[in-house]
């Protein structure tokens, strides 16, 4: 049995057909990933087939994940730490004739948003996806706004379910990752609220101010440096390759919420050293947030840097 085979081992459509030809269909796309589904297949007859499959009723992207989904948590209760990124991503279905579908960046295009939670050990191994929030936005009224459910809830829905997966493998410690658009105190507070069972860390787009009056960034790097990190950004976009070496500053501060209330909190702040002249500094001066408040005392070390280990994944996710 192949490894599409395994993966979909328990998979249950309902009918022994659908489940076969499921397997069938995932070994095909995951061999060409890049290619549209007639390029893919081997012919008019198996492209038909595709077509039909993805066309039944009794078919849902639940239903094909739901065994993939289990397999992802076996992996994941065999390593000690696993990181659960999430990001928000375009399904772009523009000029297409399809149902169902809202605006995206912009309200003439169309599509739908997908919100997974992508499973990854520490070695940057793939585990899995383990969770997926997929909508598609309602056109905004007269006045401008978008009804419907806020989209800022998938966040903190995503920590939910990491947090109940955490109560699944206690051996495992989980650490939620998510790009700036998390960075909110009601995330932090729900973490709060169900005692912290998975770390999080989060790329802070705020520079909030602190109960003493003074703003966070300048608070965080007043202090002495921490050391610095390096490592080789990709070539993208017309631009080489390059070694990106950045300072860092890390403290521990008490981030407003409500009335007379405060959520303790680990700030990181990574600033590149010496760009080279022409190139944007990577992240010019940027933040992480994390609930590890003992995070400071691990940053310069090699083999554990909480959550400096953690942060190049952060950059190269939103990039």
């Amino acid at each position: 049995m192949g490894w599409a085979g395994e993966e979909l081992k328990e998979v249950d459509l309902g009918d022994r057909r659908l489940n076969k030809r499921a397997i069938t269909l995932l070994d095909t796309l995951a061999a060409k990933p890049t290619l549209s589904i007639p390029s893919a297949c081997s012919g008019w007859s198996e492209t038909i087939a595709a077509y039909r499959f993805l066309d039944n009723d009794a078919v849902t992207w639940e239903g094909i994940l739901r065994p993939h989904w289990s397999c992802s948590r076996t992996r994941i209760a065999c390593h000690k730490v696993v990181l659960m990124l999430q990001d928000t991503t375009e399904l772009d279905f523009n000029g297409q004739s399809i149902d169902g579908l809202g605006p995206l960046s912009y309200e003439a295009q169309r599509g739908l948003y997908v919100h997974p939670t992508y499973a990854v050990s520490t070695d940057r191994e793939p585990l899995g996806v383990l969770d997926a929030w997929m909508w598609a936005r309602e056109p905004k009224d007269a006045n401008g706004q978008r009804p419907g459910i806020k989209e800022s809830t998938r966040w903190i829905e995503g920590y939910e379910r990491v947090a109940e997966l955490a109560a699944e493998v206690p051996d495992t410690r989980l650490v939620y990752v998510a790009d700036r658009e998390s960075d909110m105190i009601e995330l932090m507070a729900r973490a709060g609220e169900l005692d912290t069972p998975a770390d999080w860390l989060l790329r802070a787009q705020h520079d909030r101010a602190l109960p003493n009056g003074e703003k966070l960034w300048q608070t965080v790097t007043s202090g002495e440096e921490l050391g610095g990190i390096s490592f080789t950004l990709p070539a993208r976009d017309g631009q080489k390759a390059r070694v990106v070496r950045q300072q860092l500053w890390a403290r521990v501060v008490d981030l407003p919420h409500g009335k007379n209330q405060t959520i303790r909190a680990t700030c990181v702040v990574a600033k590149e050293i010496d760009p080279p002249a022409g190139s944007t500094p990577v992240d010019g001066l940027s933040g992480d947030l994390t609930d590890r408040v003992g995070a400071i005392a691990q940053v310069g070390e090699k083999n554990d840097r909480v959550p400096t280990g953690r942060r190049r994944g952060h950059w190269r996710a939103e990039n």
